[in-house]
């Protein structure tokens, strides 16, 4: 942990990329019980919902102590509710159309450095040009360890207005553990890569998401966005 967490709330603009409006969101953090709390909202122009929230502590290393994850909607072609905390206890349902719900529920062993939901907060504390392996827990609806590579690729520059800045921009990639992708692409397909922009120096911040939501799913961009006030 190089920059701690602490109270904040911004908002979020959902697009494909070529820029068309596909939804808007709130991002809120807040303490809670001696634990960060986070929540990514989005809704979807559609009436589609993602929705994420977890729990972590930032004792020195930062620890995801709680996580759930609701997405449904037109947007996502199966309805999922997984959620799972730090005793490993875990919880999954999820539905596609004219088919049955499928749950899964039990206890798993847990890495100490599993992060899902954590992402752009690890990219922020990763040292300049430095690299890291964390861990994913997925469902579909059995859980399953996944690898999380996060590697910086380069930058790229960008405005707001005259101002002018560079964003780092990172490649995350999760993979099957200990599986070439061929395989794990037959046995459990293999989650796409992602990339973020973080912008570097003192005060690093969160300017871009790009890539799917789901397996399989189109690439969508994630930025921030400003309030719209009425006249």
């Amino acid at each position: 942990m190089r920059q701690p967490e602490t109270v904040t709330q911004g908002w979020v603009a959902l697009t494909d990329l070529t820029g068309k409006v596909l939804g808007h969101g709130e991002l809120t953090q807040w303490f809670e019980r001696r634990a960060v709390a986070n929540r990514l909202l989005i809704r979807f122009d559609d009436g589609s919902l993602y929705d994420e929230e977890l729990r972590f502590s930032q004792q020195g290393v930062f620890r995801l102590l709680s996580y759930r994850l609701v997405q449904r909607g037109p947007s996502f072609p199966t309805s999922v509710d997984v959620q799972f905390d730090r005793s490993g206890h875990y919880r999954a349902r999820q539905r596609a159309p004219e088919a049955a719900e499928e749950t899964e529920s039990g206890t798993i062993v847990i890495p100490d450095d599993v992060s899902n939901g954590m992402t752009s907060t690890l990219l922020r504390n990763l040292p300049a040009g430095a690299s890291a392996t964390t861990h994913l827990l997925a469902f579909t609806p059995k859980p399953r360890i996944l690898d999380l590579h996060l590697t910086p690729e380069g930058s790229d520059a960008f405005s707001v207005g005259r101002i002018t800045g560079k964003a780092t921009r990172f490649l995350v990639e999760p993979r099957v553990a200990g599986v070439p992708g061929a395989v794990a692409t037959i046995i459990g397909k293999q989650p796409p890569s992602v990339r973020f922009w973080i912008t570097p120096g003192r005060t690093p911040v969160f300017v871009r998401f790009e890539g799917p939501l789901y397996a399989d799913g189109p690439p969508w961009r994630i930025e921030q966005a400003a309030p719209r006030w009425k006249p």
